[in-house]
C-alpha cells in the first residue's frame, strides 16, 4: 500500500445535505445526502483510482473527551437533522456494498481517528490525502501526509498550501486555533482575536507557550492586556483543539484496501434510495419491483410503422379508442422551436406503436394521416407532461381538443413535496422498471446528437416503453387519486389549465431589448461607481461577490461587531448594520444593481425567440408544493416590483401592436380574506365586509382606538401582522422588521391574539390537524404531506407547524386563480378579446386592443371574483398601461 486516501465522512454527508434538496424513496424518507455521499465516493474514484480508501465517521458519544475539559464544547450546534440520522446508516451499508472500508468508534470524534490512521500511515512510508476541508486537521500535514478538497476542484493543500492559506505553519495550526478559537466548535481562544492577529502573533513568537512567555515585552500593551486576561482560555483551546491520537483503529494494511463491489447489494440499496440514475450506471437493465408497486408484465410487442397500410390501420384502430396515450420524440427540447421526429401511441400496457416521421413515409404523410385522429374531439389523449407534446403538435399545424390525463400533474397532486415526477423515475418507484436512460440515444455533452441522428431502430422501442409505462401509471394514478380524493382538483382544476398555459406560452411578450441594453449600459456604470465608493470605505480591492472575502473585510480588517452573532454576509445581516455602516448599505445596493444586471438586462435579450421577437417562458404546474405556478426560461414572475430600476426592466415589455395595451387584474389581499373565512373570526369577517381599510381597522381594533385615531405607525403594525401571521412570523421577526423592541412586537402580536381570537384557534387547529393526519389541506381539496411536523427536533417541527398553517391559504389562492384562468381563457378566446399572458400568483396581466378594455376589465374582475364564494368579498384591483411596469 503506498497511498491512503482518508475521507471525511460525515462533512460530505452534511454538505450534501444541504447542497442537495427535495430527494426521498418511495417511503418519503430523505436521501439527499446519502446521494451526494455516493456521487463524492464516486468523483474521488474516479479521478484518483486509489487502491485504500477508508471513510471515517463520528462514533456514538464522541466528544465525552473534550466536554469532560470544556462542558460548553460544540454546545452551540442545532442538533443534526431529523432526516440525516437514518442516511449515517445508509452511507455504512453503501460502503459496504461498495467494498469501501470505513470506520466509526464508540466515544471518538472522526478528526481524531483520521489523525490516528494518517500518523500511523505516514510513519509505514504510506503517502496520505485526507479528504476533507477541515482546518482542524491541517495540523496533520508533512510532506507524506496531505489535504484534499474534493470540493475545490481536488485542491491540494501541502505545507506551502497550509501557510498561504492561514499564515501559518502546519505545526502551528494548534496554536493559531488555540488564539483565535474556533467557532464552529464553540472553542473559546482569546475574544477579539481573529485569524490574521493569531497569524501575526505566531509569525513572530513561534508558539502559544512563547507568546505567554513574551507578554511583559511586547509592544502592543493592549494586546498583551487582553492576552493575559484569557490565558486559561488559550491554554484550554488548545487542549480542545490538539487531535488525540491515542484511540483505537486497525493496524493492518489489508483493512484499508478497496475490495470488489456487491453489485447485488448496491442494486438492493439503490432500489430502496429510488437512486434511478445510479441504477442505470450500474447496468442493471431490469431490477425486481418494490413490494409495495404492482407487478409489470414483462412481455411486451413493440411495433414501428413505416408503410402507408400500417399507419392506415393503425389509424383506424386508434380511432375507435376512448383514451389514447402518445408522446412525441422531437430534435430538441425548446416547446417552442421542437420539431417532431417521431410519435407513440398506446392504449393499453404492453403493447405500443411508434411513427417515425424521418423514416420512409415522411414527415407530410405521416402529419396528414394523423391529423384527424389527434383533433378528434371524442378521443380523450393523455400523455406525460402532456403540455410539451401539445406544443410540439401545434408546431405541425395540429389541435389536439381533449386532453383526458398527464401522469405527471397526477405524480404531483399525489406527492406535492416531491420534485422527482420524471417518467423514468416513475416506472423505477412504481414497477421497478429501469428505461432506457436518453443519454444512451443521444449522448452528453460535447459528444450528443439531436435525436434526428439517432436510428430509427433504436427510438421506436425507447418511445414505446414511454407510451407503455405512461399507460401503465395512468391505470395506478387514477385508482390513487380517488383514493386520496383528489380527483376533483385534477379534473377541475389541474387538467383544465394544461390548454391555458399552452396558449399563454405560445402567446408570450414583446420586449423591447434596445431598452434593456442602455438599462444594462447605466447599472454597468452605476456599479463602477459603487465599487470604487465601496474600496474606498474598506481601504482596499476585493471581490466584493466573494462572501469569504468581504467577511475578512467587514469582521477583522473593519472589526465590525455583530454582538456575538454568527458571522455572516447574508443580506439580513447587511441590513441589520446599513445604518450604522455605509459599506453595508452599498454592498447591498451594489448586489441587488448586480442581480438584475446578471438576471434580467443582460440575459432577457438573449432570450427573445428570432421568428416571433417575443419571449415564451414556460409555467411548470408540479413544482411547488402549494400548488402555485412557477415560471422558468425565463422566469418572469420574480422581476422585482419596489425598486425603480425594476419597475424599469418590467417597462421594457410593451404591446407589439400599435393600439394595444396591458391590463392587470390583482386580488387585493385574497390570503387575508382566506383566514377570515377559513377561520371564521366574526372580527375579522366584519372588518371586511365593512368594505375599509383592513389594516387600519385592525389597527383601531388592537389599540383600542377609533378608526380617524389611527396614526401611520399604527397602520404599518397592524398591516405587518396581518400578513406576518400567514407566515408563522414571531415576535422577533416582527420587531426586526418594524425596527422596534421585540418586547414591544410580542406585545403587539398578543394584542392582536386577543382582538381575533378565532384566528388564534384556526391557528392551533391547522397544526393539530396536520400532527394528526399528516397532511395539510386547501378549501378545495388539494393535500401537501407535512410528515416533518411530529419530528423530535425542534427547527423542524417549527418550519413545518408555519407549512401546516399556510398551506391552507395559499394553496387556496392558488386554486382560486387557476380556477379564474380556465374561466377567463375560455371567456376571451371565444370572441378573441384578449391574450392572457402572465400569472403572477395573485395577478393576471393580458395583452389587449384599447378598445376592448372596458369590456375585458368587466369579464375578468367578474370572473374573478365570483370564482370562490366566501364569507368575504373576493376584490380585484385593475391597472391599465402601455407598459407592464406602468400596471
Amino acid at each position: 500500500m503506498k497511498t491512503l486516501y482518508i475521507l471525511d465522512a460525515v462533512s460530505f454527508l452534511f454538505r450534501s445535505y444541504f447542497a442537495i434538496r427535495g430527494m426521498t424513496n418511495p417511503r418519503g424518507q430523505s436521501t439527499n445526502a446519502l446521494y451526494g455521499f455516493i456521487r463524492s465516493i464516486q468523483k474521488l474514484q474516479k479521478d484518483f483510482s486509489p487502491d485504500a480508501l477508508v471513510a471515517v465517521f463520528d462514533g456514538p458519544n464522541n466528544k465525552k473527551a473534550r466536554t469532560a475539559i470544556y462542558e460548553a464544547y460544540k454546545s452551540n450546534r442545532e442538533g443534526m437533522p431529523e432526516d440525516l440520522f437514518p442516511q449515517l446508516e445508509w452511507a455504512h451499508n453503501f460502503c459496504t456494498a461498495a467494498g469501501i472500508p470505513y470506520l466509526s468508534e464508540e466515544g471518538v470524534e472522526a478528526d481524531d481517528l483520521i489523525g490516528a490512521i494518517a500518523k500511523w500511515a505516514e510513519k509505514r512510508d504510506i503517502k496520505v490525502y485526507i479528504c476533507s476541508s477541515d482546518k482542524d486537521l491541517c495540523q496533520l500535514v508533512t510532506d507524506k501526509v496531505f489535504m484534499l478538497n474534493t470540493h475545490k476542484d481536488n485542491l491540494l493543500i501541502d505545507e506551502l498550501k497550509v501557510e498561504e492559506i492561514h499564515g501559518v505553519k502546519p505545526h502551528q495550526i494548534v496554536d493559531y486555533l488555540a488564539i483565535m478559537g474556533d467557532k464552529s466548535d464553540n472553542i473559546p481562544g482569546i475574544p477579539g482575536f481573529g485569524p490574521k492577529t493569531a497569524a501575526s502573533l505566531l509569525q513572530e513568537y513561534g508558539s502559544l507557550e512563547q507568546i505567554l512567555c513574551s507578554l511583559d515585552e511586547m509592544d502592543n500593551q493592549k494586546r498583551a492586556d487582553k492576552i493575559k486576561a484569557h490565558i486559561d482560555d488559550a491554554k484550554m483551546s488548545k487542549k480542545l483543539a490538539t487531535l488525540i491520537l491515542d484511540v483505537p483503529y486497525p493496524q493492518e494494511e489489508a483493512f484499508y484496501l478497496l475490495k470488489p463491489p456487491n453489485v447485488e447489494l448496491l442494486n438492493r440499496l439503490y432500489q430502496e434510495m429510488n437512486f434511478n440514475t445510479l441504477l442505470k450506471e450500474l447496468g442493471q437493465a431490469q431490477i425486481s419491483p418494490p413490494e409495495t408497486a404492482p407487478i409489470c408484465e414483462e412481455k411486451t410487442t413493440y411495433t414501428t410503422i413505416d408503410t402507408e397500410e400500417g399507419l392506415k390501420t393503425l389509424v383506424q384502430m386508434l380511432s375507435k379508442e376512448p383514451f389514447v396515450c402518445f408522446d412525441t420524440e422531437t430534435d430538441q427540447l425548446s416547446p417552442m422551436e421542437g420539431q417532431m421526429v417521431g410519435i407513440g401511441f398506446a392504449i393499453r400496457p404492453t403493447e405500443a406503436w411508434y411513427v417515425p416521421t424521418n423514416g420512409a413515409l415522411g414527415l407530410k404523410a405521416v402529419l396528414s394521416a394523423l391529423k384527424p385522429l389527434l383533433e378528434n374531439p371524442h378521443i380523450a389523449f393523455y400523455g406525460h407532461n402532456i403540455k410539451y407534446d401539445i406544443h410540439i403538435l401545434k408546431n405541425h399545424g395540429i389541435h389536439l381538443h381533449n386532453i383526458g390525463f398527464d401522469t405527471m400533474v397526477a405524480s404531483y397532486l399525489l406527492a406535492p413535496q416531491n420534485n422527482r415526477h420524471g417518467l423514468d423515475t416513475l416506472a423505477l418507484e412504481k414497477f421497478g422498471k429501469v428505461k432506457t436512460p436518453i443519454k444512451d440515444l443521444i449522448g452528453s455533452g460535447k459528444k450528443e446528437i439531436s435525436m434526428r441522428d439517432v436510428p430509427i431502430e433504436e427510438v421506436a422501442p425507447y418511445c414505446c416503453e414511454d407510451v407503455d409505462y405512461t399507460c401503465r401509471l395512468k391505470e395506478l394514478f387514477e385508482t390513487k387519486l380517488e383514493e386520496e380524493n383528489l380527483t376533483d382538483v385534477f379534473y377541475s382544476i389541474e387538467l383544465p389549465l394544461i390548454p391555458v398555459l399552452v396558449d399563454m406560452e405560445r402567446y408570450g411578450m414583446y420586449l423591447e431589448k434596445e431598452k434593456l441594453h442602455a438599462m444594462s449600459k447605466i447599472l454597468r456604470e452605476k456599479l463602477l461607481v459603487l465599487e470604487q465608493d465601496i474600496y474606498a470605505l474598506a481601504g482596499e480591492e476585493f471581490n466584493i461577490k466573494s462572501p469569504k472575502q468581504l467577511a475578512e473585510i467587514l469582521f477583522d480588517k473593519l472589526q465590525i461587531s455583530l454582538g456575538g452573532k454568527k458571522k455572516s454576509t447574508r443580506a439580513d445581516v447587511l441590513e441589520s448594520l446599513k445604518h450604522d455602516y455605509p459599506i453595508a448599505e452599498k454592498i447591498l445596493t451594489y448586489r441587488a444593481l448586480e442581480k438584475l444586471r446578471s438576471t434580467y438586462t443582460e440575459v432577457l435579450p438573449t432570450q427573445v425567440n428570432e421568428e416571433t421577437g417575443r419571449i415564451h417562458c414556460t409555467f411548470m404546474q408540479t413544482v411547488t408544493a402549494t400548488g402555485r405556478l412557477s415560471c422558468k426560461d425565463p422566469n418572469l414572475q420574480n422581476i422585482p416590483i419596489r425598486s425603480e430600476d425594476g419597475r424599469k426592466i418590467r417597462e421594457a415589455f410593451v404591446p407589439e401592436r400599435p393600439g394595444w395595451v396591458y391590463l392587470s387584474a390583482d386580488y387585493s389581499q385574497i390570503e387575508l380574506r382566506l383566514l377570515a373565512h377559513l377561520s371564521q373570526d366574526p372580527k375579522l369577517i366584519a372588518a371586511f365586509n365593512s368594505g375599509g381599510d383592513i389594516h387600519a381597522s385592525t389597527a383601531a381594533a388592537v389599540f383600542g382606538v377609533p378608526l380617524e385615531e389611527v396614526t401611520k405607525e399604527m397602520r404599518a403594525g397592524a398591516k405587518a401582522v396581518n400578513f406576518g401571521i400567514l407566515y408563522g412570523q414571531q415576535a422577533f421577526g416582527l420587531s426586526e422588521e418594524l425596527g422596534i423592541d421585540r418586547k414591544e412586537a410580542a406585545a403587539f402580536i398578543k394584542k392582536y391574539f386577543e382582538t381575533y381570537p378565532v384566528v388564534r384557534d384556526f391557528i392551533e387547529i391547522c397544526k393539530e390537524t396536520a400532527r394528526k393526519s399528516g397532511v395539510a389541506t386547501t378549501l378545495f381539496h388539494r393535500k401537501r404531506p407535512i410528515p416533518e411536523i411530529n419530528s423530535t427536533n425542534g427547527m423542524i417541527r417549527s418550519a413545518a407547524e408555519r407549512l401546516a398553517v399556510n398551506t391552507p391559504l395559499q394553496g387556496t389562492q392558488a386554486d382560486i386563480i387557476k380556477q379564474a384562468m380556465i374561466k377567463i381563457h375560455a371567456a376571451l378566446k371565444e370572441e378573441r378579446l384578449a391574450h392572457m399572458v402572465l400569472q403572477i400568483h395573485d395577478e393576471l396581466i393580458f395583452e389587449l386592443p384599447e378598445e376592448n378594455v372596458s369590456r375585458v376589465q368587466n369579464i375578468v374582475k367578474s370572473i374573478m371574483e365570483e370564482t370562490a364564494t366566501l364569507s368575504v368579498p373576493l376584490t380585484v384591483n385593475i391597472a391599465i398601461g402601455k407598459n407592464w411596469g406602468e400596471c
